[in-house]
C-alpha cells in the first residue's frame, strides 16, 4: 500500500479545516470567547497535526504541534485572546496554508519562514503564559511526532498518562498491515501483537486518544477495517510494560477527552480531518469490572456503533473530481444536441402515421432536460463559498485605513457555478477593498455626518430569472459627481457636461482612472477596476453602478448561473445563423426612416425614446453575403454591452432556445466579435455572438474604408457625437 495515494485526500480536507478555523478565529468575541468556538479551532489544529505527522509532512506537523499548544490554554482560559494575539493566529493559519502548498507541489516550505512563525509563537506562549522551559517553548526540532524524548509537562501541570489500546486490524493483507503498524508505532509503544490477516490486534501504550488514532488511521483504511478500544489495568500485558515511558505529544489524554466532550454537539456539523470518511469515535472509558474482556477476547468499544452509523450516512456522499464532473456535463450536453436533431428530423414526419415516434421524442426530449438540469446542479454551490473570503479581507483592510467597518451577508445560500464562484472572488475583491477604501469614511467623519462610527458593507446574491445578482452595497458618501468629472477632464478622456449619472459612474471602471489623493497599498494605482469590469464581461455578465450623495453606493453584477448551458436568441444573417445571449436582449423592432440617421463617416443612430443607439449592421461585420443590406428593410434588435445600448441590424429573429455553450478558443481560435459557439438541431455550427467585441469590429472596419464626409440630417448635440464616437 503506497501512503501517497492518500495525499490529496489529506490536502482537501486540511484546505477544507484551514477555511473552518478562519472563520472561527475571525467570528470570537475577544471579550466573551465561545467555547465551542474555541475547541473547534483546537481540533482543526489538532486534525492536520495528527494527518501531517502520518504522511511525514514535518514542517507542517511541527508548526501545528505549537500552534496547537497555544489554542489548548486559550481555550481553558490560560490565555487571554487579544486582536493582536489573534492576528498571530491568522497568520499562523496563512503559514500552514502556504506549507500545505508547497507539500502538494511536492515542495519543501520556506524554511525561513517556518523558523519565523515557530519564533513568533514560541515567543507568545513565553511572554503570555509564562511557560519559558516547558514544552511550549522548546525549539520545534525537538518536537517531531515519535521521537523520543524526555516526558513533555502536561500544560495543567501534571505528568501526561499513559493508556494502554488494544488495536484490531480487520481483513488487512499482511504487506499492508506492517506499514500499518509501523504507522501505530509512532503514536507509542507497541507492547504486543497478534493475529492473522482477518483479524491483527495490537497492544499500544500511548498518550494519544482512541479518537486521534483513529482519525489518522482513517486517511489509510475504512472506518470499519479497525477497532479500538481501552484495556483496563488487568488486561495489560505486565506493570512494567505500563510504566514505559510515552513518546512525546502534544497534549494529554484528559485534555483530548475534555475537548471532545465538550464539542460533542457540533461534532457533526464541524468538520475534521477525517469528516469525509469516518466520524471520529470517543475513547471508551477503562471498563471497572474484573471480568472485564482480555486481548484474546475483544469487544467493541462503546463509541464504534454510533461511528459506524455515521459512516454509512456519510456514504451517501461521495468526493468527485472536478475534470469528471466536467466530462459528464460535456456527455450530456453532447446527448441534448443528439435529442434536437432527432426531434428536429421527427418534427418534418408525419405526426398521425408515426405517432409512437412522436410520443418518444417527446418523453426522450423532457428526461433528457431533467438530466441536464440535475448533471448542472453538480457543480452549483452555496455563495457562501465566496463570501466567506471576506470577513479577513474587511477586517485587514480598516486596520490599515484606520476604519471600523460591519460586514453583513446575504443569500449565502444562492447557489452558483463553481467554475464563476472561483473567478469572481478577485474581482469582488477588488469591489470590497474599493467600498472599504473609497466609499466608507473614517469614525471621526461619519460622526460629524451625524453617521454612527462603525461603516456597514453588506455582501448580498439572489436568484433572477436565468441569472445571479450579486451586490456590493456600502453606506458611505457616494459617488461625487462633479469629482469623477474633473479627473476624467485630468485624464483627457471623453466627456460631456451633460452625461447622465449612470454614464459618470461608469468612469471609474476607465483605465488607469483614480480619484485617491495619493498610493497607498489599499488603492491609488488607477488598476484593478478596469479589470474587474473586464473580468465580469467575460463571464457573460455586467456590471451596474447605484450612488447616492450621502447615502452610499451599490455596484450589482449580474451572472449567468453557469457557462455551460445558455439562453439565447437565435438570429438569422444572410444564410448564417448566430445566437444572442438572451440576457443581452432588450427588445426589437422594425426601423423607419426617420429614426435613423447618418453621423460623421459611416455612423448610423437609431432614435429610440429621445436616446441615440450606435448602429452594428451584423453581415457587415462579420463580413456576411446575401444579407439584407437595407436598414429599412432590417430588424433591429436593441441589445446592451459595457454598459451600453447598441442596436444590431439582422435578417431575420428565428426564437428562443438553450443552447450547449462550446468553447471557441480551446477548439479553434479566439475569434473577433464571437465569444463561443453551439451546435445546432441540425447540427451545424451557430456562434455567439459578443456584443461588445462585436461594436469594436464594427468601429475597426469603418476606420479602415475611405470615410464619407456629410453630416446627419437631424442635428444632433455635440455631445451625443462625442459619446457615440
Amino acid at each position: 500500500m503506497d501512503i501517497t495515494d492518500f495525499y490529496d485526500t489529506f490536502f482537501e480536507e486540511a484546505e477544507e479545516l484551514l477555511a473552518d478555523m478562519e472563520r472561527y478565529l475571525l467570528e470570537l468575541n475577544l471579550e466573551e470567547p465561545d467555547a465551542e468556538q474555541l475547541n473547534a479551532i483546537f481540533r482543526t489544529a489538532h486534525s492536520i497535526k495528527g494527518g501531517a505527522g502520518t504522511f511525514g509532512f514535518e514542517a507542517l506537523q511541527k508548526t501545528t504541534h505549537l500552534f496547537e499548544n497555544l489554542l489548548d490554554h486559550a481555550r481553558h482560559g490560560e490565555l487571554n485572546l487579544r486582536r493582536d494575539i489573534v492576528d498571530i493566529f491568522l497568520e499562523t493559519k496563512d503559514m500552514l496554508n502556504d506549507q500545505l502548498t508547497a507539500y502538494r507541489n511536492g515542495e519543501e516550505p520556506d524554511q525561513e519562514a517556518f523558523e519565523r512563525i515557530c519564533k513568533t509563537l514560541q515567543q507568545l506562549a513565553e511572554e503570555e503564559i509564562k511557560q519559558r522551559g516547558n514544552g511550549g517553548s522548546k525549539e520545534p526540532a525537538a518536537q517531531s511526532q515519535g521521537q523520543t524524548a524526555d516526558p513533555p509537562v502536561e500544560e495543567h501541570g501534571e505528568e501526561a498518562a499513559a493508556d494502554s489500546l488494544l488495536i484490531a486490524l480487520l481483513g488487512i493483507s499482511e504487506e499492508n498491515r506492517v506499514l500499518l503498524v509501523e504507522e501505530l508505532d509512532q503514536f507509542g509503544k507497541i507492547i504486543a501483537q497478534s493475529g492473522d490477516t482477518s483479524r491483527y490486534e495490537v497492544q499500544l501504550q500511548t498518550t494519544t486518544s482512541a479518537a486521534d488514532i483513529e482519525s489518522v488511521m482513517c486517511f489509510i483504511i475504512e472506518p470499519e477495517q479497525i477497532e479500538i478500544r481501552t484495556l483496563a489495568a488487568s488486561d495489560m500485558l505486565s506493570d512494567t510494560a505500563a510504566k514505559t515511558p510515552p513518546s512525546e505529544t502534544a497534549e494529554t489524554v484528559e485534555t483530548i477527552a475534555a475537548a471532545e466532550r465538550i464539542a460533542a454537539p457540533e461534532a457533526a456539523a464541524e468538520p475534521t480531518a477525517a469528516s469525509n470518511a469516518t466520524e471520529v469515535v470517543k475513547q471508551a472509558p477503562p471498563p471497572s469490572p474484573p471480568s472485564a474482556p482480555t486481548a484474546s477476547e475483544p469487544k467493541k468499544a462503546a463509541g464504534k456503533p454510533a461511528a459506524k452509523t455515521k459512516g454509512a450516512a456519510e456514504s451517501s456522499s461521495i468526493r468527485v473530481s472536478v475534470e469528471k464532473v466536467d466530462q459528464i456535463i460535456n456527455l450530456v450536453g453532447e446527448l441534448i444536441i443528439t435529442q434536437s436533431m432527432l426531434d428536429q428530423t421527427v418534427s418534418q414526419l408525419d405526426g398521425i402515421s408515426n405517432s409512437a415516434l412522436v410520443n418518444g421524442m417527446s418523453l426522450l426530449q423532457r428526461n433528457a432536460r431533467d438530466l441536464q438540469e440535475a448533471v448542472m446542479s453538480i457543480r452549483m454551490i452555496p455563495m457562501d463559498f465566496v463570501f466567506s473570503r471576506f470577513p479577513r479581507v474587511v477586517r485587514e483592510t480598516s486596520a490599515k485605513l484606520g476604519k471600523e467597518i460591519e460586514l453583513l451577508t446575504e443569500g449565502e445560500s444562492t447557489e452558483l457555478d463553481k467554475s464563476l464562484t472561483e473567478r469572481i472572488i478577485d474581482p469582488l475583491t477588488h469591489l470590497v477593498r474599493n467600498s472599504l477604501d473609497h466609499g466608507i469614511e473614517t469614525p471621526a467623519e461619519r460622526e460629524a455626518l451625524g453617521k454612527p462610527r462603525v461603516g456597514k458593507l453588506t455582501l448580498s446574491a439572489k436568484h433572477q430569472g436565468g441569472n445571479i445578482i450579486i451586490e456590493v452595497s456600502d453606506d458611505g458618501a457616494g459617488l461625487n459627481r462633479e469629482k469623477l468629472l474633473a479627473k476624467a477632464r485630468e485624464n483627457g478622456l471623453s466627456i460631456a457636461d451633460n452625461m447622465t449619472d449612470n454614464e459618470v459612474w461608469q468612469l471609474i471602471f476607465a483605465a488607469g482612472f483614480s480619484t485617491a489623493k495619493e498610493v497607498t497599498d489599499v488603492s491609488g494605482r488607477g488598476v484593478g477596476m478596469d479589470v474587474v469590469k473586464r473580468n465580469i464581461q467575460g463571464l457573460g455578465g455586467n456590471v451596474q453602478i447605484m450612488s447616492t450623495a450621502g447615502q452610499g453606493t451599490t455596484i450589482r453584477i449580474l451572472l449567468p448561473l453557469t457557462l455551460a448551458i445558455l439562453d439565447g436568441m437565435s438570429i438569422k444573417v444572410g444564410d448564417e445563423i448566430f445566437i444572442l445571449p438572451l440576457s443581452t436582449v432588450l427588445q426589437s423592432l422594425q426601423p423607419t426612416k426617420s429614426d435613423l440617421y447618418e453621423m460623421a463617416g459611416e455612423d448610423l443612430v437609431l432614435r429610440m425614446r429621445d436616446e441615440y443607439l450606435p448602429v452594428i449592421a451584423v453581415h457587415d461585420a462579420l463580413d456576411v453575403a446575401g444579407a439584407q443590406t437595407d436598414p429599412l428593410r432590417s430588424i433591429a434588435v436593441i441589445v446592451q454591452g459595457e454598459g451600453r445600448r447598441y442596436a444590431l441590424l439582422v435578417d431575420e429573429l428565428i426564437g428562443q432556445q438553450q443552447v450547449v455553450v462550446k468553447n471557441l478558443e480551446t477548439n479553434y481560435r479566439k475569434v473577433p466579435g464571437v465569444s463561443a459557439a453551439t451546435i445546432l438541431g441540425d447540427g451545424r455550427v451557430a456562434l455567439i455572438l459578443d456584443i461588445a467585441g462585436l461594436h469594436q469590429l464594427s468601429q475597426s472596419k469603418k476606420a479602415v474604408r475611405q470615410p464619407r464626409h456629410h453630416r446627419s440630417a437631424l442635428p444632433l448635440p455635440k455631445s451625443t457625437e462625442v459619446a457615440l464616437s
